[in-house]
């Protein structure tokens, strides 16, 4: 089967977030089950071009009155080949988005349907039309549609898939710009009435796809609700019959406690010495007092409100201070954000000796944390899926999240089966929630190391691969090209 990927971003050559993760992960993994794939990337100015051949195509592509030229340079990893198209859009600006994530470019529409609207000559100079087109996030937005209207036989026989990552995010940008972009409008694009109209990238993904998929099941029910659909709830529930939850997998030769290059202190489900080892020496070296006798929880965020910092921190005490000063444990928060948020949390970093905030992106400090951490707090308002619990289980660091999304999918509550459970789940979005849900967690920590051990060795042994995940999006695939 002959894939190809259309993305903004995929590790390792470009990357703001989990999407990046997912699109290389998941390209190597369908690639590993013997599938042709192939990864249309727009190429950065931040980029290391160096491992990419010379132009092996160089396109043209109407737009905006004018002809662009793209150059297409091509590096094969593994099994996959990448694809990166340069034109000064991309190549004379270090941003994916913007020059910060406050600070998106303003013609990023146009940027994007650049690359959307490359996929025909792509194909074409290629002499190769895949299968399946699957399109990732509002960026690619539009390879449906232009697929859809395409009048020429090249892809007659070529479905297209479209992912939500994250239902917030819709590239949603002026009407007028449509119309500048030398594609024939159609009204399914755009959200709003009258002078607020707009046209909208993921809508228009949504609308022309014939496949819809998002990275949980549990998302794909929520966002056919209008608490947690961002406005395109009814949309949703039309394509309900063409809409799958997948949950994401992650890197086990990345994430393995065994082998982690972040650290000596290495350990597995059978023998979890090396995580009592690196919970000492991740204490001092975030300046915490060496104490095995007490929980270490972690936080390992973007500081934001979709992650529950609005709960933890708000009130007088907030919840955060509760669980510092009434119950025997440690906090320890790593994650750069809401510049509020992070003062609040520096002070009280500054009174209480039990918590060390760090307001630092570090992949080191991401692994070694999260190896040694007894138990990992997720209260997030939404999440289309999580990584952080994955990586959680596979190191044996209990999850204590809030009910919602992958969270709800991945974590089976010891409450609730206290003979396969995981980690600790919660429903209320509050302060209150939260206290709750870490006193549930030092009950089970109150019950010894034996208790913790046989609850970690589980959590250990939970299958999150991505051999899991690329199964299901391929017999998704075949049912697409089955149909005709």
């Amino acid at each position: 089967m002959k894939i190809l990927m259309v993305s903004s971003e995929a590790v390792p050559f470009a990357k703001s977030g989990g999407l990046a993760d997912v699109v290389g992960a998941l390209s190597d993994a369908l690639a590993g089950s013997g599938a042709d794939v192939r990864v249309l990337l727009p190429g950065y100015g931040s980029m290391d071009l160096s491992g990419f051949s010379a132009p092996v195509r160089t396109l043209e592509v109407a737009l905006h009155g004018s002809i662009e030229i793209v150059e297409i340079r091509e590096q094969r990893l593994g099994q996959v080949r990448f694809y990166v198209a340069c034109h000064s859009w991309y190549t004379d600006r270090k941003g994916i988005y913007g020059d910060t994530s406050f600070t998106p470019y303003g013609d990023n529409f146009v940027r994007f349907l650049l690359q959307s609207k490359l996929i025909h000559p792509f194909c074409k100079a290629l002499k190769w039309m895949p299968d399946v087109i699957h399109c990732h996030d509002w960026t690619a937005g539009f390879v449906p549609y232009l697929v859809k209207t395409d009048e020429s036989p090249a892809f007659a026989k070529t479905k297209t898939m479209f992912t939500i990552h994250n239902l917030a995010y819709q590239g949603d940008f002026p009407r007028l710009d449509v119309l500048m972009a030398d594609v024939p409008p159609d009204q399914r694009m755009f959200v709003g009435e009258g002078p607020r109209k707009r046209v909208n990238m993921l809508k228009t993904g949504i609308e022309f796809a014939d496949v819809v998929t998002t990275v949980s099941p549990t998302y794909a029910k929520e966002i056919q609700q209008p608490e947690y659909g961002c406005g395109l709830h009814s949309l949703l529930q039309a394509k309900k019959d063409n809409l799958y939850g997948i949950i994401n997998g992650i890197d086990y030769k990345e994430w393995n406690p065994a082998t982690d290059i972040h650290f000596n202190e290495h350990f597995t489900a059978d023998d979890q010495n090396g995580k009592a080892e690196l919970k000492a020496a991740v204490q001092q070296e975030f300046g915490l007092p060496v104490n095995p006798n007490v929980p270490l929880v972690s936080m390992i965020s973007r500081i934001a409100e979709q992650k529950g910092f609005n709960e933890l921190l708000e009130g007088s005490p907030c919840a955060l201070e509760i669980l510092l000063e009434e119950m025997p444990l440690q906090m320890l928060i790593i994650g750069t954000g809401d510049k509020r948020m992070e003062e609040k949390l520096q002070i009280l970093g500054d009174v209480h000796s039990n918590l060390s905030v760090n307001i630092i992106f570090s992949d080191r400090a991401a692994h070694r944390v999260e190896a040694a951490s007894d138990f990992f707090l997720m209260p997030s308002r939404y999440e289309p899926c999580g990584l952080n619990q994955l990586y959680s289980l596979r190191y044996g660091t209990l999850p204590i999240a809030r009910r919602t999304g992958g969270l709800a999918d991945s974590i089976i509550d010891l409450g609730d089966d206290p003979d396969n459970g995981t980690g600790i789940l919660f429903d209320d979005a509050s302060g209150a929630a939260i206290v709750a849900s870490m006193r549930r967690a030092m009950h089970w920590w109150d019950k010894g190391f034996d208790e913790l051990a046989t609850i970690r060795k589980r959590a250990m042994k939970s299958d999150f691969t991505w051999t899991r995940s690329a199964k299901a999006y391929l017999d998704i695939y075949k049912n697409m090209t089955k149909k005709g």
